[in-house]
């Protein structure tokens, strides 16, 4: 028996399995494909083939935050179950969501005052999000309380390290995630970008692959650049936007690098998709800390804003 309980979000894009348990809630959030509504499940419902397939046809799902009813219920569930519990969020820099979980969460302590329950901005999204959510759970069953565990992921997340490749920015575009001017020229160079996570949870262009076998490289080189090698933080989540003969090829060239790490294999859920579109390939690993690598100004930017 776990001391405590933990809610995530589908926005980690971690197979369903891994929460089928009694001490983890998963969240859902909506996305909307040809005027109607629906749940990302992690293809509990559906298939990855079945979603992208609509994308392929030209569908443009679009996604929405999620809602305050939708939380409520998840706290006060939580509440009712009587034991201390952690939600880990989708990241604030991309969503609303942490922000409507932090009211709704002040609101049920209203009324339940002495009741734990503690909401972590991930500053994270897709396996990044997914691979803190992994050991998160792992922490969870070594004994960590709510609190610790909430302390535990608030210096975590600076620490997981991602870098994923699309087809294109256009989708990314139309969602808001990166500006026009971005994608524009990214469209006329005729590449392959590559992206990662900032420190405050937001998309930034790295690099550029012409083609996606010379983007597989740099996946690899990236990885062997950044990540912590040793026998506990030696495995990486891989996660693919239905590309999974590509995931195999990153797959065999991550194993040739490491003949030792550890795959955690996954695909892309339907509301990241919808936000990245069909061919996104990705891996998420331990690295070093995010803090380290911003500029004087920006740490001073952090400070004068009070975050960490």
């Amino acid at each position: 028996m776990t001391a405590c309980h933990l809610i995530v979000d589908s926005c980690c894009d971690l197979p369903p399995e891994l929460f089928d348990r009694d001490d983890i809630q998963l969240l859902k959030f909506p996305y909307i494909m040809d005027g109607e509504t629906f749940e990302d499940d992690l293809y509990q419902t559906t298939t990855a083939a079945d979603f992208f397939g609509l994308m392929r046809k030209g569908g443009e799902p679009s996604t929405a935050q999620l809602s305050v009813p939708a939380l409520s219920a998840v706290f006060e569930t939580a509440v009712a179950e009587g034991v201390p519990t952690v939600y880990l969020s989708f990241s604030s820099g991309l969503s609303g969501s942490y922000d409507v979980a932090m009211l709704v969460r002040d609101q049920v302590l209203e009324e339940h005052p002495d009741f734990e329950l503690y909401v972590v901005d991930t500053k994270l999204a897709s396996i990044a999000e997914g691979l803190l959510v992994y050991e998160a759970i792992r922490q969870m069953d070594k004994g960590l309380s709510a609190k610790e565990l909430a302390k535990w992921a608030e210096e975590a997340r600076y620490f997981v390290d991602c870098e994923f490749m699309v087809e294109d920015l256009d989708t990314l575009r139309r969602g808001g995630r990166i500006p026009a001017s971005v994608a524009v020229a990214g469209a006329a160079l005729d590449v392959k970008p590559l992206l990662n996570i900032d420190a405050d949870g937001k998309l930034q262009v790295v690099g550029v692959a012409r083609g996606r076998k010379k983007g597989i490289r740099a996946l690899v080189e990236y990885f062997n650049k950044n990540a912590v090698h040793d026998s506990v933080s030696n495995y990486i989540v891989l996660g693919n936007a239905d590309c999974p003969k590509d995931m195999q090829k990153l797959k065999d060239a991550l194993k040739k690098a490491d003949e030792e790490v550890l795959f955690v294999e996954t695909s892309i859920g339907p509301v990241i998709g919808s936000h990245v579109g069909v061919g996104m390939l990705a891996l998420s690993f331990w690295g070093s800390d995010k803090r380290e690598k911003l500029s004087v100004a920006d740490r001073i930017a952090r400070r004068v804003k009070g975050d960490a």
